[in-house]
C-alpha cells in the first residue's frame, strides 16, 4: 500500500506535469476555454455563482500540517465518493496558496462544521492570515492532520488522486480514520451566499 510519502509524491507529480510550481505561490489560471475569443461566453460568471448558490451545502475546513506548521482552508466542495474503498473529495481553486502545502504533505482532515461556528470559518477564508490562531487542535490518530476542538465530525485521509477541473482540483483522499460527537449537532450550512442553520420542516 502506498504511504503518506508515496502519495505526496503522486501529488507533486501531478502538479509538475500540469505545468504548475509546487512551491506555495498561488498556480496558475489554466488555459482552457469552452469558447473563442470572439464567441460569446455560454455562461455569465455571476449569473453561473448566483444560479449555483441555490444549492446549499454544509462547510468544512480541510487542514494539514507541514514543517512550517498547520494551515488550512474554507471548504464547501466536499462530498463522499466511495464506500469501498473508503473515498471523499474535496475541490480547491488552482489558486489557492493552501493546496501545495497540502499536496507536499500528502494527507489532510476534512473538519465537518457546526451551526455556531460560523466565526471560525471566516477565519480560515482570509488568504495571508493566520488562521490557527487561538484555534485548539490536536493530531488526527492517523496522519497528524490537525482536528480541531469542537467539530461535530472529522475525517482524516492520505491523498490517492489529483484531478483536473477546469480552474479547480478535484482530490480524492483515502479515508484513514474518522469520528463524530455523539450527540447530534446542527450543521453549519451555506445558501446564497450566507450562512444558516437547519430546521426540520
Amino acid at each position: 500500500m502506498m504511504g503518506h510519502a508515496g502519495m505526496a509524491a503522486t501529488a507533486v507529480r501531478h502538479l509538475r506535469a500540469a505545468g504548475a510550481p509546487t512551491a506555495v505561490e498561488p498556480l496558475p489560471r489554466p488555459a482552457l476555454r469552452a469558447v473563442q475569443e470572439d464567441e460569446r461566453a455560454p455562461v455569465d460568471p455571476a449569473e453561473f455563482r448566483r444560479v449555483l448558490g441555490h444549492f446549499p451545502s454544509g462547510v468544512t475546513l480541510v487542514t494539514t500540517v507541514d514543517d512550517t506548521g498547520p494551515t488550512g482552508f474554507a471548504c464547501q466542495s466536499f462530498a463522499s465518493l466511495s464506500l469501498d474503498p473508503p473515498l471523499v473529495a474535496f475541490m480547491v481553486a488552482r489558486t489557492s496558496t493552501t493546496w501545495p502545502r497540502i499536496a507536499a504533505a500528502g494527507t489532510f482532515c476534512v473538519n465537518v462544521l457546526g451551526a455556531g461556528q460560523g466565526p471560525l470559518c471566516r477565519a480560515f477564508a482570509v488568504s495571508g492570515a493566520d488562521k490557527f490562531a487561538g484555534v485548539d487542535w490536536t493530531p488526527a490518530p492517523a496522519t497528524g492532520a490537525p482536528r480541531l476542538a469542537g467539530v461535530p465530525a472529522w475525517i482524516d485521509c492520505a491523498i490517492t488522486a489529483v484531478h483536473t477541473g477546469g480552474d479547480h482540483l478535484i482530490v480524492v483522499g483515502r479515508v484513514e480514520a474518522l469520528g463524530a460527537e455523539e450527540e447530534d449537532g446542527e450543521p453549519l450550512l451555506f445558501h446564497r451566499g450566507r450562512f444558516g442553520r437547519f430546521s426540520d420542516g
